[in-house]
């Protein structure tokens, strides 16, 4: 048996930064080697991990969690396997791919370059939260009740972009059908711009117009939070300039995706959640197709045109993936711009979306604009974020104003009407409520949303 490596103290971090899906904090105040190595070593204790695959982005602080969460599960008896800079959908796909019994990422996806975290999944890349793992992580660590194993585990490194970049092309139906787009792709100097060329080096055809592409985890041109509308500028204006089909941009670690179209129009992740969402279709007719209750009335509305079944859910991976594994769902989207596929273990993917909103597209004469067209037809306010003392209590005064509405709590409050909707519920991790709303027309969203915020906020 092997002794303990080094000496551990109860409470010896800030446990906030265990929120409902992940792990981040400001690096340095929050989070450290320290903490990440008791984290490594909870990860396999607590989940009976033995075969697990590390990887990070391009954030400096990366290095060192990498070594320090590295030491903890070799600690605890697991045998780790490096797989270097990736983004965290390449995490995803090497847990599932390889056989690993878990993975994590150390990443803060698109928060700020102080902040840094840790993404985890178990087998065939199931998610973990506060439920099912994560909480039971964080009371590992803090106790500090490590077991001693029967042996130290191992270290090795393997190189995965190759594979995960066929593995993302084997999603279109026939690669030689794809136009010669020419796209914009705006890696925010997260991990898109490693990422990128391993799949595109697959379609030719493609010219792809490479937008900050240099790994910097100190984001120095725009943050690396491509759903506000901000931070697609330089995008747009390259697309406008350079003449491009369209533009994608990509989150820090590169699991999120937004368009622009020819424009320089952003349409929504709505919008790609019912175009992938039809593509799936053509693929596997008479599916369901999962969205979440935030996307817009145009998505299940697509679904049901093309033949397939959608299925109406809560917000968030955690939630989303069991539910499409329950019911043999081949794909899901979210609004925030998360895209779930069944042949991806489930889990999410940007650039097989950008891949599947290709393959669409390419069926369609015309321009992106064109293509979309179908699924842009309401107008939404996009998500909006008030800061509350008493969530319950404004919930119900949301409730009490609109009480000639259909009314439904699958997540939060839904406020429905034939030609307008809201929906307003909890933050998990801050004392806000988040209200998103869509009308037919802009003046009826503009009418629901002045009227829910004067609610919320009077």
């Amino acid at each position: 048996m092997l002794s303990e490596s080094r000496p551990v103290m109860a409470n010896a971090f800030d446990t906030s930064i265990f929120k409902s899906y992940d792990v981040r904090g400001i690096v340095g105040t929050q989070l450290n080697p320290d903490t990440a190595y008791l984290i490594g070593r909870a990860f396999v204790q607590a989940l009976g991990r033995a075969n697990i695959c590390i990887g990070r982005d391009m954030r400096p602080s990366g290095t060192d969690l990498l070594e320090a969460l590295t030491r903890g599960a070799v600690d605890g008896g697991a045998d780790v396997t490096h797989i270097g800079l990736i983004s965290t959908d390449a995490l995803y796909f090497a847990v599932g791919h390889y056989g690993f019994d878990g993975g994590v990422m150390i990443t803060a996806s698109h928060n700020p370059a102080q902040y840094n975290g840790l993404k985890f999944c178990r087998d065939e890349a199931q998610a973990i939260s506060l439920d099912t793992g994560l909480g039971a992580i964080r009371d590992l660590a803090v106790s500090g009740a490590f077991t001693a194993p029967k042996r130290r585990g191992t270290v090795t490194a393997r190189e995965i972009l190759d594979d995960f970049g066929k593995h993302c092309v084997s999603f279109i139906r026939d690669v030689t059908t794809i136009k010669p787009y020419r796209i914009a792709i705006d890696a925010g100097n997260g991990m898109a711009g490693l990422t990128v060329p391993y799949v595109f080096k697959y379609l030719p055809q493609c010219e792809v117009i490479p937008l900050f592409f240099e790994l910097d985890g100190t984001f120095p041109n725009h943050p690396a939070s491509p759903i506000e509308d901000e931070n697609k500028l330089a995008l747009r204006k390259a697309v406008i300039e350079q003449n491009c089909d369209l533009g994608a941009a990509f989150d820090g670690d590169a699991d999120r995706m937004f368009i622009v179209d020819e424009r320089g129009g952003f349409p929504d992740g709505s919008i790609v959640t019912a175009a992938v969402g039809v593509a799936t279709l053509k693929k596997y007719p008479g599916s369901k197709i999962l969205y979440n209750l935030i996307c817009s009335r145009s998505v299940p509305e697509a679904v049901l045109q093309h033949g397939g079944i959608p299925v109406r859910s809560q917000v968030g991976h955690s939630l989303i993936k069991p539910e499409m594994r329950a019911q043999n769902i081949p794909f899901g989207g979210e609004h925030s711009g998360h895209f779930y596929f069944r042949e991806n273990w489930f889990a999410d993917s940007g650039m097989i979306a950008l891949l599947q909103c290709l393959d669409l597209f390419s069926d369609i004469d015309g321009a992106i604009t064109d293509a979309i067209a179908p699924y842009n037809t309401r107008f939404r306010s996009g998500e909006i974020n008030t800061t509350v003392a008493d969530a319950d209590t404004k919930m119900t005064h949301i409730e009490q104003h609109f009480n000639d509405a259909t009314i439904d709590h699958l997540d939060g409050v839904t406020i429905e009407y034939p030609d307008w909707w809201l929906n307003v519920r909890k933050s998990n991790t801050e004392p806000l409520l988040r209200l998103n709303v869509e009308g037919d027309t802009p003046a009826l969203m503009e009418k629901g949303r002045d009227e829910a915020l004067a609610v919320l906020r009077g």
